[in-house]
């Protein structure tokens, strides 16, 4: 049956009794493909009815639909012209894991980071009414979005509006991590009384089908079932904002989705769908742990649930220093941006719960928190995605920098991240941390550096610290290295004339680009920066005096070490060849990390041949 659909309007000539079949279909297409590409599992299994319900009720695209964070879309892909080509999702060059409007007139907005949907979809409708359009705009944001601020900044806005925007929550009890908060027990209770909306659509169904009287008596009682339904249960919070709540609805039951959707056209207010789904639907191991199966990694064995074996990580290490730290000091507390696992963040939970804090996807709300935490006595450490502490720079500078408090943000995922593509890229931190006063930066290379850098970071008495380290494991460095993880920087040579300056993961590639130059006869020095903010003056120094310098930095050039680094040189009057290998003005798409590495001259190749060609072209 799904070889057949091609488009939305193939879906719209379906029988009812065709839909559930079609919906199984659906799940086995994205079993096979995530188990073999990787990508997010759960999250879609749960959405299939709901997105198959949608395009059965609205015209998109001249209708607008909007998947916060878009990790959800799967489905959404499938059924709109991007069937045969799904098979290439999350890989090089194929499809992307997210709502691409590159990719499809049916994707409205890029989309990765969470709680943007009712903002982006207010500011649609809105262009819509000026412009005399009487498309829908249709929001479908979860339970865990919602623990952001930037939904309710939204929703408040929404209210007032009366053009054609709808938002849709889908209620699955989850985010990444197990949702918390206030939000999280405000739905729970809604959940137990589904009965009245069932009641509410079949009562609805029945009198428009009475000649005459029958819509004049429904526009009657939803009036009085309004005012019922308040005196029984009092208002939702939706509705004391001004939307006109319906729900909560079976999500998987596609025939009431259908008629919820119709029903929310006549709404006078701004319409609120809530839906209740289950994470992971139709595929046993991801309704059990739906936290296990929220993104998988390639090779997952469909049969038994079970994916590749964990290596150590970066992540996995942090989390396990942690807990060796908060051993010793009762002061350390860690706090996470509903991310317990993906930042290793699960035994240190365990360990110590009360000086564990997931405050939601709110990274604002974290920043300023952890800079109490501190103005308290405490020593908060948050641990973050590079590209999520985006969101809160503000606080960076305002509650934290400002005030000089000690607090420790450790930024997970920093570098390139692979298929995750754009909105993931952990390539900005560096260039908006330099912009932060009175801010130290570490970027280990390796795991033994980590630890020694969280040390230093928890001991300060003030300013912002921040260490910052890759996805993924350490990379491999040649034995006859020996790092000094105490030391802010290092140097390996002795030839005073060529130096390769870099720090974290390229640091690795550095060393074994020095041993492949040297079988040339090519003698070239390393300088590893470990502290990267503010530069080691010592660093500086070692680097006058040398006639060529190569810097390669995985991250943004512009504001980056590389360029902050040769600005310094150039102002103590440096007269030698700074060449600088980084990612230019441009957003890094979706690869494999090694593929990335390799493209930007970062790998042990690329080090290699950028230096050997300079030279060599220096010398004719």
């Amino acid at each position: 049956m799904l070889e057949n659909i091609n488009s939305p309007k193939d879906l719209k000539k379906l029988k009812q009794n065709e839909l559930g079949p079609l919906c199984d279909e659906i799940r086995e297409e994205l079993i096979k493909t995530i188990s073999n590409n990787g990508g997010h599992l759960a999250s879609n299994l749960g959405t299939v009815e709901l997105t198959v319900a949608l395009h059965r009720c609205f015209n998109s695209p001249k209708d607008k639909i909007i998947f916060d964070v878009g990790h959800q879309c799967y489905t959404h892909k499938i059924l709109t012209g991007r069937r045969e080509e799904f098979s290439t999702i999350r890989t090089e060059g194929g499809l992307s894991g997210f709502t691409r409007p590159s990719e499809s007139e049916h994707d409205v907005f890029v989309s990765g980071h969470s709680s943007t949907s009712i903002s982006a979809a207010l500011g649609l409708t809105v262009a819509n009414y000026l412009k005399n359009d009487d498309g829908y705009v249709i929001a479908i944001i979860g339970d865990g979005a919602l623990t952001g601020g930037l939904a309710y900044e939204a929703l408040n806005n929404a209210s007032s509006f009366k053009g054609k925007l709808i938002v849709v929550l889908n209620d699955n009890k989850m985010s990444i991590s197990k949702n918390v908060g206030a939000m999280s027990r405000h739905l729970a209770v809604i959940r137990s009384r589904p009965s009245y909306l069932r009641f509410k659509i079949g009562l609805d169904g029945v009198l428009s089908k009475i000649p005459l009287i029958g819509k004049p008596i429904a526009n009657m009682l939803r009036w009085s079932k309004t005012r019922l339904k308040n005196l029984l249960y009092n208002s939702t919070i939706f509705e004391k904002m001004g939307f006109a709540y319906l729900g909560p609805v079976d999500g998987h039951d596609i025939n009431v989705l259908e008629n919820c959707f119709e029903m929310a056209k006549t709404t006078r207010r701004p319409p609120l769908i809530h839906i209740c789904t289950v994470k992971g639907k139709g595929y046993s191991y991801a309704e059990q742990t739906p936290q296990d199966y929220h993104g998988v990694s390639s090779g997952m064995d469909i049969d038994t649930g079970e994916c590749a074996p964990s290596a150590n990580s970066f992540s996995f290490e942090f989390g396990k220093d942690m807990c060796e730290l908060a051993k010793e000091n009762d002061k350390v507390c860690a706090i996470t941006a509903a991310m317990c696992e993906g930042v290793g963040l699960t035994e240190f939970s365990k360990q110590f719960p009360k000086r564990f804090f997931d405050v939601g996807i709110a990274e604002e709300h974290a920043v300023t928190f952890c800079s109490g935490l501190s103005k308290g006595g405490y020593i908060p450490v948050l641990a973050v995605y590079s590209s999520f502490l985006q969101r809160g720079y503000d606080q960076l500078i305002h509650d934290v920098a400002i005030q000089d408090l000690p607090c420790v943000i450790c930024v997970d995922r920093a570098g390139f991240v692979g298929e995750d593509g754009e909105t993931h890229q952990g390539i900005f931190d560096v260039p908006y941390l330099n912009s932060v006063p009175k801010t130290t930066v570490y970027s280990p290379c390796c795991y033994a550096g980590l630890k020694s850098d969280l040390k230093k970071t928890m001991s300060a008495k003030n300013g912002l610290q921040v260490v910052r380290y890759p996805r993924g494991k350490q990379p491999y460095i040649p034995e006859k290295y020996i790092l000094d993880y105490d030391a802010d920087y290092q140097v390996f040579g002795n030839n005073k004339d060529v130096a390769i300056i870099t720090y974290g993961r390229v640091s690795a590639y550095a060393l074994s680009a020095k041993d492949k130059l040297s079988v040339e006869g090519v003698n070239v020095d390393v300088i590893i920066l470990n502290r990267i903010r503010p530069i080691p003056e010592e660093a500086i120094s070692d680097a006058m005096d040398r006639q060529n310098i190569f810097i390669f930095e995985e991250g943004s050039k512009y504001g980056g070490v590389a360029e902050r680094f040769s600005s310094i040189l150039m102002t103590k009057g440096y007269k030698g060849n700074v060449n600088i290998t980084a990612v230019e003005e441009e957003f890094v798409p979706q690869s494999s990390v090694d593929n990335a590495l390799k493209k930007y001259n970062l790998d042990t190749d690329g080090i290699y041949n950028t230096v050997k060609s300079f030279l060599k072209g220096n010398n004719k």
